[in-house]
């Protein structure tokens, strides 16, 4: 079998509107992150800053239930510890595990376990299908709050290449603002006059402020530094901004990890120039798939 995402492995475990979604990148995977929304639910970013000693990263859990799907990442660290992978300690390898998580309806029912994260990670392993849409951590995303009204949201995989380095984005969408196409118009409208039919809203008449927030992962198999990966990360809002209107609000924890699981050489502004477009696309397929 071969990993779904470039050099890495990927999985979901699917709830009642909710789920988790995990990679596994292969071992010395390096990598860093930025949070630019306002609301974000993390684990783990603190160390993802360039000048802190670890610099590798040996899964990213994508998950919903704000900050109770955290715990997902509980389960992936008790799978990769068995199978002796982590950072190297004299106790015993110790996984480092990212976590980010969007709001979703399960914040108030069941939101993701350490179960679910670890259901994840063996699908992963198995090289389970990698699909799209409202599957794993995209099971309960909605997009278009800040109309008033509710439109999908969901999870979509886009990739693109730079010379002889490839990059693939993993996008959770679940956006205070609209998706937006490549001309600037929503994708979805929620308010009155509206030419789709929106979702229906689980949160009820009037959607709260703060359920929201986009994720992704940006995955190069181009070998960059900490530093490298962090502008790459940033690279990845831009590729926000591109395909949500608003992106990066007060109601929004939009953040972006970069992932370098390769070797292949690569002119490093190149390499941001695609991970912008191709997280908006990635973003885009999420809810046009």
């Amino acid at each position: 079998m071969n990993p779904q995402l470039l050099t890495a492995w990927a999985g979901h475990w699917t709830g009642d509107g909710t789920g988790v979604t995990v990679i596994l990148p292969p071992p010395g995977t390096v990598g860093s992150g930025e949070v630019r929304g306002g609301a974000p639910a993390t684990r783990e970013f603190a160390l993802l800053d360039p000048i802190r000693t670890v610099d590798r990263v040996d899964a990213v859990v994508l998950s919903g239930g704000s900050a109770f799907g955290l715990s997902a990442a509980d389960g992936v660290m008790e799978v990769l510890r068995a199978r002796g992978l982590g950072f190297p300690t004299p106790l015993g390898p110790v996984p480092i595990v990212v976590g980010m998580s969007i709001f979703d309806a399960s914040v108030a029912a069941t939101p993701p376990t350490a179960s679910a994260g670890r259901d994840a990670a063996l699908a992963a392993f198995r090289g389970d299908t990698f699909t799209v849409g409202t599957v794993g951590a995209g099971a309960g995303a909605t997009s278009g709050k800040w109309r008033g009204g509710v439109a999908p949201g969901g999870l979509g995989v886009a990739h693109g290449r730079s010379g002889d380095a490839s990059i693939a984005v993993v996008a959770v969408a679940n956006p205070w603002g609209d998706v937006i196409g490549a001309d600037g118009s929503p994708l979805f409208v929620t308010d009155r006059g509206a030419s789709a039919e929106p979702v229906p809203d689980p949160f009820g008449e009037t959607p709260f402020g703060m359920t929201n927030t986009t994720i992704a992962v940006v995955l190069t198999d181009a070998a960059l530094t900490k530093t490298e990966c962090q502008l790459l990360a940033q690279s990845g809002h831009t590729g926000f901004a591109r395909a949500l209107y608003p992106a990066h609000s007060r109601f929004d924890g939009d953040a972006v990890v970069a992932l370098s699981t390769g070797d292949k050489k690569a002119d490093v502004d190149m390499l941001r120039v695609v991970a912008a477009d191709v997280t908006a696309a990635a973003i885009r397929t999420a809810v046009d798939h």
